[in-house]
């Protein structure tokens, strides 16, 4: 019998525990395979007791429709980098990862799934490299690898934050308010664009269009005074105005080495009372609102495909390779191609240009 660890690192996603099931349903209709799973990714093999679980039909069904991830997450632990605590009681990092990979080989593990973003893959193509039998399965809000269509769990995302602008609107039509909306996205805009254009924005500020406070402002001062009476503003985390930088601050969690970004919201609100607007300001900062709660149908469905297409990947043998959504087709590619760029939101992108056909301002122009 074949066993398969599976592990879920990074940020929580919607959609993660529909990959798990998959993998697991497969495994059992194909026969030949045990499955398991790494408690808060690879920690669970690491730590002193180990933390390994076995994953059955039983305890992984229905567990499609949930948020989260049954086998738990972590931004903390990364191998390439694990944090070590010195005599002195400062902290330091270590590459373990070759320890990492030998564990998993005395486990008897024949394959690993490694479900995650950006740094997760980087993760997996470096333990590829000393030899793991791994497949990646991309998982992100964010949207920003570039190797795949859509990531499963950004179109929830997008849900979610859409819901809430669709509440905002009509709290700003009633008091003839400016509304600022923040949303995730870190260095990419694709959340921040869908929802301004389903929810109808008037400005969406994005991190790959640095903003001109001065148009922003115009745009603002436009709408009323043509009588519309209020503004919607959605703006990811990761935007900035020119010459600015972008709000974020570093993590205090030891073994975190990720930038927290937000704040950009406030910090428009602030800009745009300073030069002068004479309407109220409000801010809603959605935070990990849009990470969490059920699947919408879409990434139920896309997050199954690539648990199945992750399977069907190990049985055959075909490692080093990460899932992707193609053109509306499942498929994969090499690692070192779904970590080789960073899925940047163009500003010739074909919504970004629905968008200014609308007349939605991305803060660059009047």
């Amino acid at each position: 019998m074949k066993k398969i660890l599976v592990a879920t690192g990074g940020g929580d996603c919607p959609g993660l525990n529909a990959v798990i099931r998959a993998i697991v349903k497969s495994a059992d209709m194909h026969g030949g395979w045990e499955v398991y799973g790494s408690i808060e990714a690879f920690n669970g093999v690491l730590s002193e007791p180990t933390e390994i679980v076995r994953l059955t039909e039983s305890n992984t069904a229905g567990i499609h429709v949930r948020g989260g991830t049954i086998i738990r997450t972590t931004n903390k632990g990364n191998p390439l980098a694990y944090p070590v605590q010195l005599p002195d009681s400062t902290w330091t990092t270590k590459d373990i990862s070759g320890e990492l990979v030998q564990k998993i080989r005395d486990f008897g593990f024949d394959a690993v799934v490694n479900i995650g973003g950006d740094g997760s893959q980087k993760i997996s193509q470096a333990l590829f490299e000393q030899g793991l039998n791994i497949i990646g399965v991309p998982k992100t809000i964010d949207n920003d690898l570039s190797a795949t269509d859509l990531t499963f769990g950004f179109s929830t995302a997008v849900q979610i934050a859409t819901d809430s602008f669709d509440k905002l609107v009509t709290t700003a039509e009633s008091h003839h308010r400016v509304m600022i909306m923040e949303v995730m996205g870190r260095d990419a805009g694709w959340i921040a664009l869908h929802t301004a254009i389903a929810g109808g924005a008037e400005i969406c500020l994005i991190p790959e269009i640095p903003y001109d406070i001065e148009k922003v402002t115009w745009k603002i001062n436009k709408r009323y005074n043509d009588g519309r009476g209020f503004v919607n503003i959605v703006v990811a985390e990761g935007a900035r105005p020119l010459e600015g930088n972008v709000m974020a601050q570093q993590a205090k969690d030891v073994g975190d080495e990720h930038l927290k970004l937000g704040g950009i919201a406030n910090y428009l609100r602030c800009q745009i009372e300073k030069i002068g607007c004479e309407a109220q300001v409000r801010t809603t900062i959605l935070g990990h609102v849009q990470r969490g709660g059920s699947p919408i149908a879409f990434d139920r469905i896309l997050a199954t495909a690539m648990g199945v297409k992750a399977f069907e990947l190990m049985d055959s043998g075909d490692f080093g390779k990460m899932v992707t959504y193609k053109n509306n087709e499942i498929g994969s590619v090499a690692i070192t191609e779904a970590i080789s760029r960073y899925n940047f939101l163009s500003p010739a992108h074909y919504l970004v240009r629905t968008a200014r056909s609308l007349g939605v301002s991305f803060g660059d122009w009047m």
